[in-house]
Parts: structure tokens; sequence; C-alpha cells
């Protein structure tokens, strides 16, 4: 396969997009009906350039962590995801390797779903896409890198977050956290990044390294969390864990009973929209 065909592949499925099936606005003078390049690397979270070079045939061997971030923007079938990773030189992630395809019935509960902060996760609870009010509630994720994205990495490295919990919730917490890794570990014994992520983690984080040699396996569950924004303050929300086990996917859904000031607070975020992500 050439890059040639990578190129006119990516335009194909590009102009069948309609921008506002992928939240987007659909205003503004269009060419086509489709999503422009900008619109596409913002989804995926690529450069624009990088978009450009692919599509005309200008840049070779993109990684699968590229090729995957384009068949979830781009809203691929298992099929077409296949054969774009093929297109790029590469063979698709195996059944040995953490799953990070999210399947179109669960990028159409995004979509519908667009007044509630929903954040899709794979089994390593690395991040793979967000809507726009998860962004809003827990801040814009689209500038993360790798290890970055994972919940499990941010919480034991010390990164930035708005989630605030007691000490005894935070202990529990990490409990679960590396209880489910572990399981996760377990059933994907070959997936590399998933040991090199153990591995220096065990070596950044003596609590990590803890919980981890205890051996422990488990399932992360629901809870309440307190959530501390920077333009509505603290919201007590469910957080709700859904589970798809044909993909191993994990859904977090943020929710507020109604009538209630945090469904009032939710409601303004949905306003601010992008407004809030900047906090």
């Amino acid at each position: 396969m050439t890059t040639t065909e990578l190129g006119q592949a990516l335009r194909r499925w590009r102009d069948r997009v309609a921008p506002q099936t992928a939240g987007l606005p659909a205003g503004g003078q269009r060419r086509a009906a489709g999503l422009r390049r900008e619109e596409l690397a913002l989804l995926a979270g690529i450069s624009v350039d990088y978009v450009t070079r692919l599509e005309q045939g200008r840049a070779a061997n993109p990684s699968g962590q590229v090729v995957e971030a384009l068949a979830r923007a781009l809203r691929l079938s298992g099929d077409e995801r296949e054969y774009l990773f093929r297109l790029a030189g590469l063979v698709p992630p195996g059944p040995e390797t953490v799953p990070g395809y999210i399947t179109p019935s669960v990028q159409r509960l995004l979509d519908r779903l667009v007044d509630t902060p929903v954040g899709v996760s794979d089994a390593a609870m690395t991040l793979l896409v967000a809507n726009p009010m998860y962004a809003a509630l827990m801040g814009d994720p689209s500038g993360l890198r790798g290890f970055e994205r994972n919940g499990v990495w941010r919480n034991f490295t010390g990164a930035p977050t708005r989630v605030r919990h007691t000490p005894q919730e935070r202990r529990d917490f990490e409990a679960g956290m590396v209880a489910e890794l572990r399981a996760t570990y377990g059933r994907y014994p070959a997936d590399r990044q998933l040991r090199r992520m153990v591995a220096e983690l065990r070596a950044r984080s003596e609590r990590f390294a803890e919980l981890w040699d205890a051996g422990v396996v488990g399932r992360l569950e629901g809870s309440r969390k307190t959530i501390e924004h920077p333009h509505v303050g603290l919201l007590t929300l469910d957080c709700d864990l859904l589970r798809v086990e044909g993909n191993d996917l994990h859904i977090l859904v943020y929710s507020a009973e109604p009538g209630t000031e945090e469904a009032e607070k939710l409601a303004l975020l949905s306003v601010l929209g992008t407004q809030s992500l900047v906090g």
C-alpha cells in the first residue's frame, strides 16, 4: 500500500463525517459537508500540518497511536479501522494488547449525551475520548499525550486534578485503581506499553509499588466525586463506571440529581462550554 492510498482514504472518510455528529458547529462557508482538516486534527489530537502531510502522501509510517486516534475521530467501523492500519503499514493491535477501539454504538452514545460529562477509557484507564461537557468539567484533555492520558499515571505522579478526596477516599481510590490495573495486566500480558507504564510507576511512586506488590486484583467501582471547578465552584456528582465487556472499554458518566444545586451548576457548565476550559 502507498501513502497516496492512505491519503485518499483519509480524505474520503473525512468528507463523510458531518461536523455536527462529531460535536462541532456546522456553521460557516464549507466546500464540503464533511470535516475540515483542522477539525480532524482537533478530534484526533494531532497537528493540522501532520494531517495535511498524511493526506498529501508526504508523511510515512504514522504511529499506531496516531492511526488509532484517526480511526476514532473518523468513526470508522471495525473493518475500516483494520484497513487504515494496513494502509499505514501497521498490523492492528492483537488480542493480547489493551483494546483502544471505540465502536460506532459507543460513539453514538457519546453523541446523544451532549449535556452529560462522559469520557471513554480503555481497560488500562487511558482516556481515549471525552465529550465537551467532560472537558468543561474536568479540564481539557486534548493536550495530554502518552501516559499523561492515563488515570493511574496521573494519580500516582502528582498531576493536577480537579477531584478533591478526603485522605481515606484517596487511599481507597488508589487501591481500587491498582487492583483494576493488575487485573488488566493479567488479561494483556504482552502489551509492552502497559508493562512499561507499570515499571515506570513502580520506580516513581512508593505508594504504587506498595499496592502493586500486594498483588490485589479487583474492579474499580463507581463513586461520588467532589470536583472543584474554577468557575462554578464545588460539585459533588455521581460518577458511574459502565463497562463495555466485548471491547473492554470503560465509560465514565458524571451526573447530578435533578433539581439540586449540582444539577444547576452542570447546566451552567453546558452554557459556559469551552470558556470554562481555561481555568
